[in-house]
């Protein structure tokens, strides 16, 4: 279930919305004031990878180590 930021246009709060597969954006009420007038946010996807719950990041080419294996595409 996709999760959807918006910011109230009547009383400027931001809030979640947890959208199922068939809701309609015109169901999306502000928590605060109850109001429909909204603006969806921009939000950077929450995306795990790899193993357990921390996220698996490739070394930066900035460190002392030499390149990283042409992760960053510069060698």
């Amino acid at each position: 279930m996709p999760i959807y930021d918006y910011k109230c246009n009547g009383c400027d709060k931001t809030y979640d919305v947890f959208h199922k597969v068939r809701e309609v954006i015109d169901d999306v009420v502000c928590p605060s004031c109850t109001s429909k007038e909204h603006t969806r946010l921009l939000s950077a996807p929450n995306v795990a990878m790899g193993h357990g719950s921390s996220l698996d990041v490739a070394p930066s080419c900035s460190t002392d180590s030499g390149c990283c294996g042409g992760t960053c595409g510069l060698d």
